[in-house]
């Protein structure tokens, strides 16, 4: 028998709810490197030492040695030591971005084994000219957006730029969590079962081709954008790098309904993560805010403006209301899930990570350029997922194929972010 380490924190063990048929509860993050350390002149890896220069630093990341074990109704981390020959391996060769975003969409719909540590390192040939690809998969159990950040900056190696080095992001530092009275707890569950009963009672999303039971048919499409000029072209109206990421969802949300079928209302609800102040051994520490994009037709910049009016009272009001404590644990996920697989509150949902100030090599080779992609949940067929890296905003793009024209709304999406970005 293991030696047990600690009980899942309450909303880790509610991830393992989560995962089920339909609905495959594991991050993805997917990298292009090109020719240097395990990877050679020719494009070709060498897995003996890209598992020889991870070995150390996996043994220093506890999150990557422990699996789940059941002690009656709950879970507690055990100590599990990986095989990398299982978790770091070679898979089909693809040819060229497409082929790598293809082999990326169906990941999304791959489970991982439960029985060892719930990681995966995979090597993609042929995902570029001269390089690999490469992804990393983490069970959402073990960390949230912000938590599978940290270990991704732990397993690289940051390399210098502009004299200063890649950095963990201040959110992800834990901290002693304050002391509660009984006045804030009852406040927060308060709020919980308020935003339990919109869940269950709002109706702000008509019928339409981006809510309902999803196919296993996945379709992931990559973008990026150049990110100082975002942040020049937004700052003026007050808005944020994010509020600009949401402008041009906006758009390809514009796009794909009229593909679709169907007709673009004024306004379209999304569910937007925000970081918080990392507190205990949680691997999920976020608070969500609700964005109603703009969908009118209105000038590039007035939609930003009108997006950033939200998003400035909204993350506060979410960071204030830190984690729903009834829907934190495995209870409160088990009836949420199943209400959420009818609920017409929110249309989609888009998450931005903060990246590193300097960029990556992994094992050596150059990392030129990392996306994310999400999980998607609930009844919802489409979300977005970015990442700042390397002076870029790096978007993923993850849709269910057989019932959203996702190419459409890529391409309206790329176009605004080109647009914001001139």
């Amino acid at each position: 028998m293991r030696p047990a380490t600690h009980r899942l924190a309450a909303v880790d063990e509610a991830n393992l709810v989560l995962d089920h048929a339909g609905q495959v509860n594991v991050f993805l993050v997917a990298g292009l490197l090109t020719a240097g350390g395990f990877v050679g002149p020719d494009g070709m890896p060498d897995l003996a030492a890209l598992r020889a220069s991870l070995r150390e630093r996996i043994a220093t990341l506890p999150q990557l040695r422990k699996i789940a074990v059941a002690t009656g109704r709950r879970h507690r981390w055990v100590e599990a030591a990986p095989d990398l020959e299982h978790h770091i391996r070679l898979i089909e060769a693809v040819d060229g971005l497409a082929g790598f975003e293809q082999t990326c969409g169906e990941l999304m719909s791959a489970t991982l084994g439960l029985d060892r540590p719930y990681w995966e390192i995979l090597v993609v040939p042929g995902a570029t000219v001269g390089g690999i690809g490469v992804v990393l998969r983490i069970h959402h159990a073990v960390a949230d957006g912000m938590a599978a950040s940290a270990i991704v900056q732990q397993l690289f190696d940051p390399v210098e730029s502009r004299g200063t080095s890649a950095h963990v992001p201040r959110a992800l530092v834990p901290r002693q969590a304050p002391r509660r009275d009984l006045r804030h707890v009852l406040g927060r569950l308060g709020f919980g079962l308020r935003r339990m009963r919109m869940t269950l009672s709002g109706r702000e999303v008509g019928p339409t081709v981006l809510l309902g039971e999803r196919s296993p048919r996945r379709g992931v499409v990559f973008l990026d954008a150049d990110l100082a000029a975002l942040e020049t072209h937004v700052r003026p109206v007050g808005a944020t790098v994010n509020d600009a990421l949401l402008a041009a969802v906006a758009l390809g949300y514009r796009a794909v309904l009229p593909a679709a079928g169907e007709p673009i209302p004024a306004r379209l609800p999304v569910s937007v993560p925000v970081a918080l102040q990392r507190r205990g051994t949680a691997g999920n520490q976020v608070g969500v805010m609700l964005v109603r994009l703009p969908l009118g037709d209105v000038e590039p910049d007035e939609r930003v403006r009108l997006i950033a009016e939200q998003t400035r009272e909204e993350k506060a009001r979410a960071r204030e209301q830190g984690t729903l404590e009834f829907m934190r644990g495995p209870i409160g996920a088990r009836i949420m899930d199943r209400v959420a697989r009818r609920q017409h509150l929110v249309a989609g949902f888009v998450t931005n990570v903060p990246g590193p100030v300097g960029t990556f090599r992994l094992a050596g080779a150059p990392v030129v350029a990392i996306w994310p992609v999400a999980v998607l949940a609930a009844n919802v067929r489409l979300g977005v997922a970015a990442v700042s890296y390397a002076g870029r905003l790096h978007c993923g793009i993850h849709f269910d194929a057989e019932n959203v024209p996702g190419a459409a709304f890529a391409r309206a999406m790329g176009e605004g972010l080109a647009r914001l970005g001139a």
